[in-house]
This record gives C-alpha cells, sequence and structure tokens, in this order.
C-alpha cells in the first residue's frame, strides 16, 4: 500500500498535506484574511480616505468641486461628491450592474483605462482594489449614485450585497450627479475603532490645497459643527501657514505639466506643483502628493525635487565663485533647510504597497528634476541677492557637516580606543545588549540616528554600498 504524504505539526503530530490542503480564497475573502495587506489596521481612516480619494479623482478630471464628509453619530462615516456618479447599468462582459463590481471584485475599476478619451487620465487608484477593501471591512456600506436622470440605491454587508441595485427616476430634491457612500467599519479588524480627526481633518484640508477652487467640509453630526476648507492661493497659501519661522528667502514656487508634442519623454499633463522655502531653524514642513494621494514616506517624486534644487544652486554657486576653498556641497547640504509641498501627476505611478505610502515610479525622478531645475536656475538668476543669501545658508551648512565628520570621537573611559568619526556611539557599555548597525552612506546613517534607540544601538555609515 502506497505511503500518504505527511509533515509535522508544530505539536509534533504528523498532519496530512493533499490537494485538498490547498485553498483558494474568492471574492474578498483574501481581505478579510489578510487585512494588513491591503489597508491600514490601526483604525478605519485608510479604508475611509480609499473612498475620499475616489472623490478627489473626480475632482482632479474636472467633474467635481464639492467633497463633504460627514461623522454620523452611529459611528458610520459619509463621502459626497458632484461627480460623474459610478455607472449603474450592467457590466457588458459581466452582466452585472457595474456600481456593483466596483464594490464587490478586486482588480475592477475605472483607473486601468490610462488611454486618451479613458475615465481617468490621471488619478491614484491604480489596483481597483480601494473600494472594494473599504467594503469588505465594513459591517455595513450603503451607495447611492445619481446619474442621467436617475437615483440608485445598493447596500452591502461584509462585502456581500444585501440590497441589490434599485433604481428610480430622479426627483427636483435630488442633484444631478455625484456619488454618496456610507460606510460603518468593522471594528474587528482594527486595532482601535476611533477615528483619528486630527489625521482626517489633515487629509481633507491638504485635498483643498491640492485642488484650488474644490470646497471640502468636515461635518460633526452629533455637535452640527462644519469645518470647510476652501484655497485658491493653493500650495503656496498652505505652506506659508504651516511654516514655524520666517523663510531665508522668498518663497520658490512653480507647475509645469507636459504638454502634447512637447516631449517624447513624458506624457502629455504630466509634471509637477511645488512650493519650496528654505530656514534657518531646521524645522521643516515636507508633505508630496502623487495625483492627490498623500506620500507620508517621500518616493522618486521627492528625489527628483531635491535633485533638481541642488543642481541648480550648486550650478549657481559655482557660476559666481562662491564656494570656499576645501568644501564640498552635497544634496543634503540644501535639502536639510527645505520645507516644501511637492504634488506630482504621473500618469500610471507604481507605489509601494495597497497603502501607497512611498512612490516607486523609476521616470518620477527625472520627471520632477526635469522640471524643477530650470525653474530654480532661472528663479536664482532672477533674484542674485537672494540666491547669495541661500548660498551662504547652504554653505554654512556644508561647513557644519564637515566639520562634525572630522570629530573624533573617543569611548568614555578609556585613552586608548579610537573610534571611526563617522561612528554615532550608543551610550550603554554592556556588551550583551549593544548593537552596530553598518548602513549605506551619510543619508541612509542619518535615517538610522532617527529611528534608533541610542541607550543600546550605535550607528556606523559606510562610504557607499559594499561590494
Amino acid at each position: 500500500m502506497a505511503s500518504k504524504p505527511l509533515s509535522s505539526s508544530s505539536s509534533g503530530k504528523p498532519v496530512r498535506y493533499v490537494e485538498a490542503s490547498i485553498r483558494v480564497l474568492k471574492g474578498l475573502e483574501p481581505v478579510k484574511q489578510r487585512p494588513g495587506m491591503y489597508t491600514r489596521t490601526e483604525t478605519p481612516l485608510h479604508i475611509v480616505q480609499e473612498v475620499i480619494d475616489n472623490a478627489a479623482d473626480e475632482a482632479l478630471a474636472g467633474h467635481g468641486t464639492r467633497i463633504a464628509v460627514t461623522l454620523h453619530a452611529d459611528g458610520s462615516i459619509g463621502i459626497d461628491d458632484d461627480g460623474r456618479g459610478i455607472p449603474f447599468g450592467l457590466h457588458p462582459e459581466e452582466q452585472l450592474p457595474v456600481v456593483e463590481i466596483v464594490f464587490t471584485r478586486l482588480h475592477a475599476g475605472g483607473k486601468f483605462d490610462k488611454s486618451s478619451g479613458g475615465a481617468y487620465s490621471f488619478s491614484g487608484g491604480l489596483h481597483g482594489v480601494g473600494v472594494s477593501v473599504t467594503n469588505a471591512l465594513s459591517t455595513r456600506l450603503a451607495v447611492t449614485v445619481f446619474r442621467d436622470g436617475r437615483v440608485a440605491n445598493i447596500a452591502f454587508s461584509g462585502g456581500d450585497v444585501v440590497e441589490p441595485v434599485v433604481t428610480r427616476k430622479a426627483t427636483v430634491a435630488d442633484r444631478k450627479q455625484g456619488t454618496s457612500v456610507r460606510v460603518w467599519p468593522d471594528a474587528k479588524y482594527f486595532e482601535s475603532a476611533e477615528l483619528p480627526k486630527a489625521e482626517l481633518m489633515h487629509l481633507l484640508r491638504s485635498k483643498a490645497v491640492l485642488m484650488p477652487g474644490v470646497t471640502v467640509t468636515l461635518t460633526h453630526e452629533e455637535s452640527a459643527e462644519t469645518q470647510s476648507w476652501l484655497y485658491q492661493g493653493g500650495l503656496r497659501d498652505y505652506l506659508m501657514q504651516s511654516l514655524a519661522a520666517d523663510p531665508v528667502v522668498p518663497l520658490f514656487e512653480g507647475a509645469l505639466y507636459a504638454e502634447e508634442g512637447e516631449t517624447e519623454n513624458f506624457a502629455e499633463g504630466e509634471g509637477a506643483a511645488w512650493c519650496v522655502a528654505f530656514t534657518d531653524d531646521g524645522s521643516a514642513v515636507r508633505e508630496s502628493y502623487v495625483n492627490l494621494i498623500p506620500t507620508v514616506a517621500g518616493g522618486t517624486h521627492e528625489a527628483g525635487l531635491k535633485d533638481g534644487l541642488f543642481q541648480a544652486i550648486k550650478g549657481f554657486i559655482e557660476l559666481h565663485a562662491l564656494l570656499p576653498k576645501g568644501v564640498k556641497l552635497m544634496p543634503d547640504d540644501v535639502f536639510s533647510r527645505a520645507s516644501f509641498v511637492l504634488s506630482a501627476k504621473v500618469l500610471d505611478p507604481q507605489f509601494q504597497g495597497q497603502t501607497k505610502e512611498r512612490l516607486n515610479s523609476r521616470d518620477a525622478l527625472r520627471l520632477v528634476s526635469t522640471y524643477v531645475r530650470p525653474a530654480f536656475e532661472l528663479w536664482l538668476s532672477q533674484h542674485v541677492e537672494h540666491g547669495r543669501r541661500l548660498a551662504e545658508l547652504v554653505i554654512r551648512q556644508a561647513q557644519a557637516r564637515q566639520r562634525a565628520g572630522q570629530k573624533v570621537e573617543k569611548r568614555k573611559g578609556s585613552g586608548v580606543a579610537v573610534l571611526p568619526g563617522k561612528l554615532t556611539d550608543c551610550e550603554s557599555r554592556d556588551l550583551s545588549l549593544n548593537e552596530l548597525f553598518l548602513v549605506e552612506g551619510d543619508s541612509a546613517g542619518g535615517s538610522a540616528k532617527m529611528g534608533r534607540d541610542k541607550e543600546t544601538q550605535a550607528i556606523l555609515p559606510l562610504r557607499g554600498k559594499v561590494l
């Protein structure tokens, strides 16, 4: 008799591993099984943000001027927009209402068609996953669509349809177009069911900043309090309000986008808007967005801004022979004193993970740098005195960095051992607890120092990658 395949479980008992052991997750089951793969699970903010982002995409495409968020007394969150409204007719291939497919199928959405004339040319939606995740992790989700003189309603529970699409003729009281989504997040999927109000307000405020002329409101149903944001001045007004200190030179701002036939390198409409302030106190406001999606961990578009600013100021300093002998400029000498708000438009952005906290698109670095560098070079040539003042700030920073690198630290209590100059030592002398982290260069060293436990963790930057 043939033996059966066996393996051992954690308890030591043999378990069978056969064809039936392989389980295929269907529909929204993968989201419920591993929610952390699809969203942040500290609070429900990110699943609410998915709906807000969809409303913002409508405004970004030029089809909406209003986004309204309501915090209801029963713990649900309502998001209303005046966009085109999600189609609710039957899908030609699936033969199901499109609004049902959007909320119940992973990788289904209107953001995949990036061709000319597509529903969305620029958007943050990439995977067709967002609101499907919101639906899967909610005890109830209700949708009302206003479109083509009709009103459609549908409701879900745990990702499943509980109230199929019902349509009726629109009345005078109904608005002409738009989508209303009301979400009841399921607390069992989150560490805290409480929505962080400060983060939500910051998110909504940033949407208003990035879309001048679009009104964004937040209403608390219990207190009947309503906050509204409408920025006509855009990035400049926002950055000036956020700075803790006055800038050394006037703000540098600009917005450049590729036009049809202008370049073979970038798609029509791709580009960036930015506002940069240089301060002497070390405090920095740094916010970046891609197609209105906040990229809190930065990415290649921020690297493009950094490269563009550095190359321009370096060229200005060399042109005017301002660099003292022995001083070598580094990009961080410029960037460490910069506060900025950057909003990039990328046709097909590639993010790191579903939460989209970091942009990985390689072309975005070249895109942003290509537009920022000549604009900053022009600004410096038109404002030579401001350029000289900024050059002094950058050179002082470079000199301070070099002096710090030349200091030789000696271990406490030792008159013999001389430690590497770039080593940031830890405080503990217990060798059984201490750790030494070798990192690739000064830039990584700076990040590691910010996140380390200075009691037991030491950081030693190396000269680039170890080959």
